[in-house]
């Protein structure tokens, strides 16, 4: 196989989020995240792998079988998104929901909304994964969650749990407060603080992380439950929102486990 060769063209190609949605294929890309794939049967179609990459994981060849595909370097670097591969690339069916498909006994659930950045949505996944949250929401003009490197980002995590795209926020939110959970919109300038000892983190809850630039608009604070401020005990400006989202949710998560 070569970089000429019809299945390596198509693999490129889904790069693009048109050619993606048109095929419901994606790429996952490094041994973690395609060990991860291959847990879940049917997901992976087909593995690129370089002669090296297929020497050190002998047990994901295993996993793989028929679908494991040694290949030259320079096949992976074709099809691989990042500058300095790692030998393994899977190309998988999608996992992505939609927002009819979240869990029934969802009591712990991420929203982000207009999310732009894929290395941050693909961030808040995998801390939403460790934090043990039921399902992530990408909501509004979110990025691709199967962009790359968001999918990259998540380190594997997307393969954990839910992670569902819906465009209308209002209807996402209408949603998870009809089951009963109440919505949290993480803003610097919130209503009342995370550590405050009226709220109660251990309640079924939805967290509402807003974009990187401007965060969450009015009309879209106004939809939840309590607007949550994070304290800033030092002299920084404000938290990144991976950073946010880590302190929001692990906050809920202790206090679901104490």
């Amino acid at each position: 196989m070569t970089v000429r060769s019809g299945r390596v063209k198509h693999s490129r190609r889904l790069a693009t989020r048109a050619f993606r949605a048109e095929t419901g294929e994606f790429l996952a890309e490094g041994p973690q995240a395609v060990r991860e794939a291959l847990q879940i049967p049917g997901v992976v179609l087909e593995v690129f792998a370089t002669g090296e990459a297929t020497s050190r994981h002998p047990e994901l060849v295993a996993s793989a079988g028929d679908a494991w595909v040694q290949v030259d370097d320079d096949v992976v670097a074709a099809v691989a998104d990042s500058v300095h591969p790692q030998g393994i690339v899977a190309r998988c069916r999608s996992t992505i929901g939609q927002l009819s498909e979240l869990p029934g006994q969802a009591g712990f659930v991420v929203v982000c909304a207009d999310v732009r950045d894929p290395g941050n949505a693909g961030a808040v996944i995998r801390c939403a994964d460790a934090a043990g949250a039921d399902a992530v929401i990408l909501a509004g003009d979110s990025v691709d969650p199967l962009n790359p490197k968001a999918v990259r980002a998540t380190a594997g995590s997307l393969f954990h749990l839910p992670v569902l795209v819906e465009r209308d926020i209002g209807a996402v939110l209408a949603e998870l407060q009809g089951r009963g959970l109440q919505v949290l919109a993480a803003d610097g300038t919130g209503d009342v603080g995370l550590f405050d000892p009226a709220l109660d983190l251990a309640a079924p809850t939805a967290w509402l992380m807003g974009n990187e630039a401007w965060g969450l608009p009015t009309g879209t604070r106004a939809l939840a439950d309590h607007v949550v401020a994070v304290p800033l005990y030092g002299r920084a400006e404000s938290l990144n929102l991976a950073t946010a989202a880590a302190v929001c949710l692990y906050a809920s998560a202790a206090a679901r486990h104490r």
